[in-house]
Parts: structure tokens; C-alpha cells; sequence
């Protein structure tokens, strides 16, 4: 094989080289932005409803969303969305920065939501109460749907795809090592060149 076979064979695999890394940081966005949207997403439904009697009805039906009683989904939701334009950005330490706040996030959905199960009156509840109705109570049954349930699970599984997104980031060689790499061989090439060169004048490259 000729060195100008050896040399473009190089060059198509130099060119070969940033696709997987493109897959992987892609992969991991595309993750992420799903993430973020399941967490959005649980908070829209009504997490709780109660029944509160007024002067003027006994039964005014109140109802809470996710976004009322649990606001720190929705902005951890938001701090997904941002880790999933950085992944595609962020170089080899700044990696694990994203990691840490994509932990960060999905723990903060599941401790905001397991706080609203735990006490849906403290957590908003009665703040929706009082402006619906001008009541200030605290008291009474309170019906609780499948959301906050599956905005906890959403928070867990952030917290899974964030062991996930450390171990497979490994594999995504930086965008500064290619750059090394590929003028590494670069200047090999040159050298040879300047070698060849000098022997078909007869000179001794040594």
C-alpha cells in the first residue's frame, strides 16, 4: 500500500471519528429532553382535589395542580432542558458538573413531590382554598390522583439516567483530543515528507 493510500485511509478514518461522539452526546440530549418533558408534563394534571362548604354553597369543589402545590418540578424540569443543551457543549470535566445537576434535579422532583403527598394542605392546597373560596381552612378530605405518584417515579428515574449519562460519557472522546491527535499526525505526515524530499536530493534527513 502506497503512503498516499496510508494517508487517505487516515484521513477517512479522522473523518469517521466525531460521529460516534455526535451519537453519543445526542443520545444523551435526546434523553434528557424526554426527562425534562416527563417531569413538565405530571405537574399540568390536578394533583388534589377537596371539598370546601361556603356561606353561600356547602360544596365548592377546589382543585390543585402540580404547578400549584409543587413548584419546584416544573423549574427542575427547566434545569433539565438546560443539561440537555449543555451535554452537547461541555468537555470532559465539565461533564460531570452536568451529572451532578442532573441528580440535583431529579432529586428535587421526587423530594417535591413526595412533600406534597406527605401534607397537600401545607404545600398549596390551602392557598388554592382561600383563593377560590375566601375560606381559610385547612381541614377537610383531600382526593389525590396518580400524578404526584408519577411525578415521584419521574424524579427517580432522572436520578437513574444520571448514573446512566456518567458511565456512557466516558466513552466520548473530547473535542481537544482530536484536535491533538489529528495534528499529531499531521506533523508525523509532514515529517515524512520532508524526509522523502531530502533523500531524492540526495541529502541525508539524519
Amino acid at each position: 500500500m502506497s503512503r498516499a493510500d496510508d494517508a487517505a485511509g487516515g484521513e477517512a478514518r479522522e473523518a469517521d471519528e466525531p460521529r460516534p461522539r455526535r451519537s453519543g452526546r445526542g443520545r444523551a440530549a435526546g434523553v434528557l429532553l424526554l426527562l425534562a418533558g416527563l417531569a413538565g408534563v405530571t405537574t399540568l394534571p390536578t394533583w388534589f382535589t377537596t371539598t370546601v362548604a361556603t356561606a353561600l354553597d356547602p360544596h365548592v369543589v377546589v382543585h390543585a395542580s402540580g404547578t400549584d402545590v409543587a413548584p419546584a418540578v416544573p423549574a427542575a424540569a427547566l434545569v433539565l432542558l438546560a443539561c440537555a443543551a449543555a451535554v452537547a457543549l461541555v468537555g470532559r470535566v465539565a461533564r460531570w458538573v452536568v451529572v451532578a445537576v442532573v441528580v440535583g434535579a431529579g432529586l428535587l422532583v421526587t423530594v417535591a413531590a413526595s412533600r406534597a403527598l406527605a401534607d397537600p394542605w401545607t404545600a398549596g392546597l390551602h392557598e388554592q382554598v382561600v383563593a377560590t373560596t375566601g375560606v381559610a381552612t385547612d381541614d377537610g378530605a383531600v382526593t389525590v390522583s396518580p400524578w404526584p405518584y408519577a411525578s415521584v417515579v419521574a424524579g427517580l428515574v432522572v436520578v437513574l439516567a444520571a448514573g446512566w449519562l456518567a458511565r456512557s460519557s466516558r466513552s466520548w472522546p473530547g473535542p481537544s483530543r482530536r484536535h491533538e491527535g489529528t495534528t499529531g499526525a499531521k506533523s508525523v505526515v509532514d515529517d515524512e515528507r520532508t524526509a522523502w524530499d531530502a533523500l531524492s536530493r540526495g541529502d541525508d534527513p539524519s
